[in-house]
């Protein structure tokens, strides 16, 4: 898999699960346990996206 083509698929999930974290905080009975499992997720899937786009070894 190309660089890009692993970018593009770490934004496409990051939205996914912004997507699902939003709709998660507009449901009151969604488990806090949860919705703090995909804060995690996200905030992971970001910190490896600006991993790969900061580091020149993996151009």
């Amino acid at each position: 898999m190309s660089l890009a083509s692993h970018l593009e698929e770490l934004q496409r999930k990051h939205g996914d699960v912004e997507r699902q974290l939003g709709e998660a905080m507009n449901h009151p009975s969604m488990d806090d346990l949860q919705i703090v499992a995909l804060k995690r997720r996200k905030l992971a899937l970001k910190d490896e996206i600006e991993k790969l786009k900061g580091d020149p070894t993996q151009h």
